[in-house]
């Protein structure tokens, strides 16, 4: 009699610990990144009133006869299902398709979420700002001008040098593309201005010194003649320039022979499959020809504005016309029957900039947006995924902490070693799912009340054995 009772009890506490997980799913039913959970129920000890017995020459086998005395929670499990992706507009906010957390530090303790509602405090550091956690990844570092970001190294705070510069960088490499129409006519000797103009192919670009001024780089090309392939290329830095520039062949670093005009000449070569062969400057140096590779052109100049070396001689800027290489047809110079369209396609300078923005791709890198039209690679975001993420313990603010059932975290980027991607601008929600909420919610009532009826009939009972001696 007793026995019932103390059944149904157990089964009104545990259903009790049921209804109060399904509603604190409900109440983080908009959670960002709320993992749900779900319990489990498992049977609990038996009392056994008469044990089995094995088959016998005259008698069959008796089955065991015990009775339950209850029920207990066997599990409340995290469900670690994909929550929807809700996009926001708002770049800070992240989302991780896939497995993975965000790894938060807070002090000298990791924390680990899905809730990617994050930005930057008053300092640059990449935060939750509901709580001040700080997201944790790997920051660039620049090394001999080369940026290096080390996945390798240990996890730190992430900080983004907001109204940072970005200093200028003088032009090291102007690139030549498209093509020369062959048809162009050659410019006779003492020949007006309009033949001039109709037998040369001008092009201009703007190259950047090392403070970041601008100077304009124009390249004339005239057919050479008595030739088929050959054409003149003069090669002049700041042509309308008051003060010249001397622009010269340049010959090593801080070395250059200034040559009459301002201006420097070189012959580009093609051959009669319409590719580039060589380039040779005025003192017979051939880059190209017979040893292949690319063709290009050094040209040096003064910089204006700068004070003159101990030799007295003024600062002198070095960079190379790339004409593409030996025989080759894309990004390079050609001679075909066809309209002139060769120009300077790229150059690698810039003047000084300040970051005005920036942005996260999937791989969870940080690059910087400059006003000089660069960008810089700043960080990259870590992820961490566990053996067992269902180990996991809750720590609240919507982050998990590690258990001695969850595995260490194996940290590392997005992307790689199963770990998701990251999508900017997102944010998951919770994957509370509120029709199957409600189902349970209703099953669990059902149970509860049940059980309270097998409370109250074992009560009856007890009345009437209490009434036997009336």
């Amino acid at each position: 009699m007793m026995r019932s009772l103390f059944s149904g009890v157990s089964g009104l506490q545990n259903h009790q610990t049921r209804m109060d997980v399904v509603g604190n799913n409900i109440a983080n039913i908009n959670t960002t990144g709320f993992k749900k959970g779900r319990v489990n129920f498992q049977d609990m000890l038996y009392q056994q009133l008469q044990g089995a017995a094995r088959p016998t020459e005259e008698l069959g086998g008796v089955n065991p006869k015990e009775v339950g005395l209850g029920m207990s929670i066997a599990s409340i499990d995290t469900i670690h299902t994909q929550g929807s992706l809700q996009s926001t507009g708002n770049m800070t906010d992240l989302a991780i398709n896939g497995q993975g957390f965000f790894v938060l530090a807070e002090g000298e303790n990791q924390l680990y979420t899905r809730a990617g509602a994050f930005g930057l405090d008053n300092a640059g550091t990449f935060v939750n700002p509901a709580n001040g956690m700080k997201v944790q990844g790997w920051m660039a570092e620049t090394v001999n001008g080369v940026t290096l970001l080390e996945v390798s190294r240990d996890i730190g705070d992430l900080t983004i040098p907001v109204g940072s510069k970005d200093p200028a960088r003088a032009t090291n490499r102007v690139e030549f593309a498209c093509n020369l129409d062959k048809r162009t006519p050659f410019i006779p000797e003492g020949a007006d201005e309009a033949a001039i103009r109709q037998g040369t192919w001008n092009t201009q670009i703007e190259i950047f010194d090392t403070f970041g001024q601008i100077h304009i780089l124009q390249a004339s090309f005239t057919r050479v003649p008595d030739t088929a392939n050959s054409w003149t290329v003069t090669v002049a830095v700041d042509p309308q320039a008051e003060a010249p520039t001397n622009t010269s062949a340049g010959l090593g670093e801080g070395e250059a022979a200034p040559a009459a005009g301002g201006a420097t000449v070189y012959t580009v070569n093609f051959d009669n499959n319409g590719t580039i062969v060589s380039a040779v400057d005025a003192d017979g140096n051939i880059s190209g020809g017979d040893a292949g590779g690319q063709v290009v052109m050094n040209v040096a100049y003064d910089v204006p504005n700068t004070d003159p070396g101990a030799d007295g001689a003024p600062t002198r800027q070095l960079f190379t016309l790339d004409m593409g290489n030996v025989g080759g047809f894309t990004r390079a110079l050609t001679q075909f029957a066809e309209s002139s369209t060769s120009k300077a396609v790229t150059q690698d300078g810039y003047t000084m900039g300040y970051l005005d923005s920036f942005k996260i791709d999937q791989s969870g890198i940080i690059t910087g947006v400059y006003s000089n039209n660069t960008n810089r690679t700043l960080a990259q975001i870590a992820l961490a995924t566990f053996t067992n993420q269902g180990g996991l313990e809750k720590n609240g603010d919507t982050a998990f902490v590690v258990s001695t059932n969850s595995g260490n975290a194996n940290i590392g980027p997005s992307g790689i070693a199963g770990k998701g991607k990251i999508i900017s601008g997102t944010l998951e929600m919770s994957n509370v799912d509120m029709a199957s909420e409600f189902t349970d919610m209703i099953v669990t009532q059902r149970g509860f009340q049940a059980n309270s009826r097998t409370i109250q009939t074992a009560d009856q009972l007890l009345q009437e054995l209490l009434t036997l001696k009336r």
